[in-house]
């Protein structure tokens, strides 16, 4: 059984940065991509970054430059750098492994970028 939990998330002023975490159980972490996604309240869930198991990245424009998601294969851990936040950030964060014959998720955890 595959388990995901983030952990990081909080208040943060605009311009401030966080970093999240994501613990995988299981034995089969590192030979599949994993990825970010995000929801904020009235929209739809969106993803945010990618990371393939040999450490190839991929970014929402909205965060280019700016978010940067690597990958700990040894530690079954995936992260999310977040620097420069803006107020739009502001949303439920969630861990993504996507498996042939099911889609995990984490529980997630609130990002608040506010003054």
């Amino acid at each position: 059984q595959v388990q995901l939990v983030e952990s990081g998330g909080g208040l943060v002023q605009p311009g401030g940065s966080l970093r999240l975490s994501c613990a995988a159980s299981g034995s089969i972490f590192n030979r599949y991509a994993m990825a970010w996604y995000r929801q904020a309240p009235g929209k739809q869930r969106e993803l945010v970054a990618h990371i393939t198991s040999g450490g190839s990245t991929n970014y929402a424009e909205f965060v280019k430059g700016r978010f940067t998601i690597s990958r700990d294969n040894s530690k079954n851990t995936v992260s999310l750098q977040m620097n420069n936040l803006k107020p739009e950030d502001t949303a439920v964060y969630y861990c993504n492994l996507p498996l042939p014959v099911r889609n995990y998720w984490g529980q997630g955890t609130q990002v608040t970028v506010s003054s």
